[in-house]
């Protein structure tokens, strides 16, 4: 999604900050790296999460932590069902869906036997 909404919006994205590459998530992405660190510690039920939350607050204001944590807690929320009633991802026969999985080494996640592909 993040691709494609780049490309609508005519935004350069290095789609490696998802895995972790404060360089990338800098590109094109407004409080690009805090934004990558604070989700990354959600995720990962981090106990460095107070910090990143306050590391996040200060570079980009409450609203934007306020969406970040929002928008986190939400995704969270719907990959666990998803996984937990293994749904598979959407169409990963599709060209895109095949390169971005490549790209990002998607396959490497333990949830990635419940998709077809």
């Amino acid at each position: 999604m993040l691709r494609v909404s780049a490309k609508a919006t005519s935004s350069e994205v290095d789609l490696q900050a998802i895995n972790g590459d404060a360089d990338s998530a800098a590109i094109g992405i407004e409080f690009g790296p805090q934004l990558m660190r604070f989700a990354e510690a959600v995720a990962m039920r981090s106990r460095d999460l107070p910090e990143r939350r306050v590391e996040l607050l200060e570079a980009a204001g409450p609203t934007a932590l306020v969406d970040a944590a929002g928008v986190a807690a939400n995704f969270q929320r719907m990959v666990r069902i998803a996984d937990a009633i293994g749904i598979p991802v959407d169409d990963m026969q599709a060209e895109l869906g095949q390169s971005v999985r490549a790209e990002l080494g998607i396959d490497r996640f333990p949830s990635a036997r419940n998709s077809i592909g």
